[in-house]
């Protein structure tokens, strides 16, 4: 009688799921259409990048729940974000080093998408609670 190396939850012909290693310290959270924004994303140098930046967990997570709900990204940037990018969240392209590491490490991580369809994380940082969206990488 030997040992099956397949684990009972598992059929034999399944691939072993990938390991992220679980170095992430922000919180990936569903698109609109409830696809998680967890695929790694090709290395880059720059990304082009959104945000919304609230002082109170609370907004932050009005402005979360009306992102869920299907609403654009600048739509609900320019509604709830309290920082000076108030034109849809837009910060521009960005180097690497150039933001918070903690904003940083969290937005390098994000694939692309649009505002109309946005892939968001959700950090905290030393300014407040954010959700931040990429709309290019280089």
């Amino acid at each position: 009688m030997g040992k099956s190396k397949t684990p009972a939850n598992k059929a034999p012909g399944d691939k072993p799921k990938k390991d992220t290693g679980g170095k992430a310290k922000a919180k990936s959270k569903p698109d609109s259409t409830g696809e998680a924004a967890a695929a790694k994303p090709k290395a880059a140098t720059s990304i082009n990048v959104r945000h919304i930046l609230c002082e109170k967990h609370s907004k932050k997570e009005q402005a979360v729940e009306k992102l869920t709900a299907g609403a654009k990204f600048d739509d609900v940037a320019r509604e709830f974000s309290e920082d000076k990018a108030r034109q849809g969240g837009a910060l521009g392209w960005k180097v690497r080093g150039s933001l918070d590491a903690a904003f940083e490490e969290a937005a390098f991580g994000l694939e692309v998408s649009s505002v109309a369809r946005p892939k968001w994380v959700e950090v905290k940082t030393g300014f407040g609670y954010h959700v931040v969206m990429v709309e290019g990488r280089k």
